[in-house]
């Protein structure tokens, strides 16, 4: 595959960190490409390929992606579980990753919000683009909605990667490539869970309870919070977990190891029982008083699903709202529907967020406002191993890199990773 800056092609392809001169196009790519007949851990399935870069269409862009984030849609899409993207989106392999920066390498003949050369980040929302909900209405809600890197292929563990033009966003030019790549999937995630379900939005002085609180998207939603002066509250598993939510800016944090309320709701016939998991609740409800002064949380920020939400759905003020965005523990959720009714609790899907809404919250990063909250970095060749991670929950806080074009660490534009990689290829 020839030597890392070199500039030497084989195969067709470009070496890694060997970077081409700016929008020429080579016919093949490296890649991380999962393929059927690997499902399984992580390190079965990603394998280095090198591939055909993919053709762009009238409203694509081709990115050279510098560096890359990782987030569980990898995860889902190794295992092939609970579907596998081949099913989706038909292609003979598939090449994950929904977090990317990078250079805009070439566009389509319609493309006019950018050009190339532009350094920017890539969100992963794709959606039709003509329905009423694209034009005027919620594109979240548009038929054709998908995940790139997930339910479409060409994602960002590749050194090209092909979006819709409405994916690219501008790169914090403060960033590095590594932090740049690895922040806008659960940060804009999290900024709809909070600011995308009016009238339940935050505001200044509400309190939130956010579960996985040391993780990608509990520490991007607790930074959110901190910005606008409310005040969350991290459920972590560990002291040192909790020492990163507190100097992320939450206002405190509770360990989970220290109640025993989790799993699916008991029977409410079972009286008996039903009474002994109520009085485990309220302990955990008391653990939150002591922190807000004796009220109920306005928001719970969730998404482990089935071992916490019925506890969620219990500790919510009246009229508050429990906003999730996954079920990472078990998709089959319980709660207490009169606890619900009664106090006119609301209860709120959210799923990833639009352009608008990924625009929105990437400005207060280009502002210096939000951290990427970058922890670890990993080679291109290990892909694999923040994913095995991730799986087996051992992941460290924050949030995990990717080089991929970008071999050199520390670079915060092309100029720089040029100089850092030995000049244009």
């Amino acid at each position: 595959m020839g030597e890392t800056g070199t500039g030497r092609v084989e195969d067709g392809a470009w070496p890694l960190g060997a970077i081409p001169p700016l929008g020429q196009v080579p016919a093949r790519m490296h890649a991380m490409a999962i393929r059927r007949e690997r499902h399984g851990e992580p390190r079965q399935a990603f394998q280095h390929e090198i591939v055909d870069v993919p053709p762009v269409g009238p409203d694509e862009v081709l990115v050279y992606v510098m560096a890359a984030g990782v987030n569980y849609n990898g995860v889902w899409a190794a295992l092939g579980q609970p579907l596998s993207p081949l099913d989706v989106h038909g292609e003979a392999f598939h090449i994950a990753g929904s977090d990317a920066s990078g250079v805009v390498w070439a566009v389509g003949d319609a493309v006019r919000n950018c050009k190339v050369g532009d350094e920017v980040v890539v969100h992963c929302n794709q959606t039709c683009g003509q329905c009423h909900n694209c034009n005027g209405g919620e594109p979240m809600l548009c038929r054709e909605q998908q995940i790139w890197g997930y339910e479409t292929s060409w994602g960002s563990f590749a050194q090209f990667c092909k979006v819709q033009a409405q994916q690219v966003l501008t790169k914090p030019k403060h960033l590095t490539w590594e932090e740049a790549g690895c922040y806008m999937l659960v940060y804009a995630t999290a900024w709809r869970m909070l600011y995308g379900h009016t009238p339940h939005s935050l505001k200044p002085a509400m309190n939130v309870l956010v579960w996985g609180g040391s993780g990608g998207l509990g520490t991007m939603a607790t930074q959110i919070c901190k910005a606008a002066g409310a005040n969350a509250i991290a459920v972590v598993s560990s002291e040192d977990k909790g020492a990163w939510c507190l100097a992320n800016g939450a206002k405190a944090w509770l360990n989970r190891k220290e109640f025993d309320c989790w799993g699916p709701m008991p029977d409410t016939a079972d009286t008996a029982t039903y009474s002994a998991y109520s009085k485990r609740v309220r302990a955990f409800g008391k653990a939150i008083w002591a922190v807000t002064g004796g009220v109920d949380v306005d928001i719970v920020f969730e998404h482990p699903g089935e071992q916490t939400f019925p506890v969620s759905c219990f500790v919510v003020r009246r009229g508050g709202m429990v906003v999730f965005c996954a079920g990472t523990t078990g998709y089959n959720l319980t709660f207490d529907a009169r606890y619900v009714w009664m106090r006119q609790k609301r209860i709120q899907g959210s799923h990833f967020a639009s352009r608008y809404e990924a625009d929105q919250a990437n400005h207060l990063v280009m502002d210096g406002r939000i951290d990427a909250a970058l922890s670890t970095v990993f080679a291109f060749d290990e892909v694999a191993e923040p994913h095995t991670l991730m799986w087996e929950n051992r992941h460290p806080p924050g949030n995990m890199g990717v080089l991929v074009n970008a071999t050199a660490r520390g670079c915060r534009n092309l100029e720089e990773s040029r100089a850092a990689q030995g000049g244009a290829a």
